[in-house]
């Protein structure tokens, strides 16, 4: 039995595109192409069911990737969600991971990499770039039981939409500092950015989202 898909994309030519490259796929089908959160949340309020996997774009007019996916965290949580975007907006996606998303997708991915992350996801539950997953593939690597009380407090203002200088506030330690408490997290836990570091936090449960 084939894996199903429903796309959520207001872009007709794009979402018509992907459609045919996932129904291409051995193991998958698309069973729905929408338009937008809220046609979205009007197909599951009607008990249909959900798909395998979620593809949502996140700029849509009526009901944007946000907040459907705010909606999906309350209604549906379990729901595996792949984000698409135009352009790669670490704000964006960290407030989408915050949601409930299992990583995310730029639109001018190659079908070999579209594909590992659909693999991923449906089996790992998280999609990561090539760069984050070489280090998740090796959980041994990882010192994230050695984290201070402070950093793990870090680590949770960084998870949240604030910027270093609002952590640093609330922390009451300088900018030098949180710069500190960042470097020493990219280090221990193997990442290379504040996306990576998120997207660890989330999946290893180090953090409450």
């Amino acid at each position: 039995m084939k894996k199903t898909i429903i796309i959520v994309d207001d872009h007709t030519l794009f979402a018509q595109s992907l459609q045919g490259l996932v129904n291409s796929l051995q193991e998958y089908e698309v069973i729905k192409v929408l338009k937008n959160g809220q046609e979205l949340v009007d197909y599951f309020k009607a008990n249909n069911k959900g798909p395998d996997i979620l593809l949502l774009d996140i700029r849509m007019p009526v009901m944007d990737g946000i907040s459907t996916m705010i909606w999906l965290k309350e209604n549906f949580p379990e729901q595996k969600t792949l984000a698409l975007t135009m352009e790669l907006d670490e704000e964006i996606i960290i407030k989408m991971i915050k949601f409930g998303c299992r990583g995310y997708l730029l639109k001018d991915i190659n079908p070999e990499e579209f594909l590992y992350a659909l693999e991923c996801v449906w089996a790992d539950g998280y999609y990561y770039s090539e760069e984050i997953a070489q280090i998740l593939d090796h959980p041994s690597n990882r010192n994230y039981g050695d984290l201070t009380a402070r950093e793990v407090e870090f680590l949770n203002l960084a998870c949240s939409e604030k910027t270093y200088k609002e952590v640093a506030e609330v922390m009451n330690l300088s900018p030098k500092t949180i710069d500190g408490y960042r470097e020493s997290l990219f280090e221990k836990l193997q990442v290379k950015n504040r996306v990576g570091m998120v997207l660890f936090a989330v999946k290893h449960k180090i953090v409450s989202l």
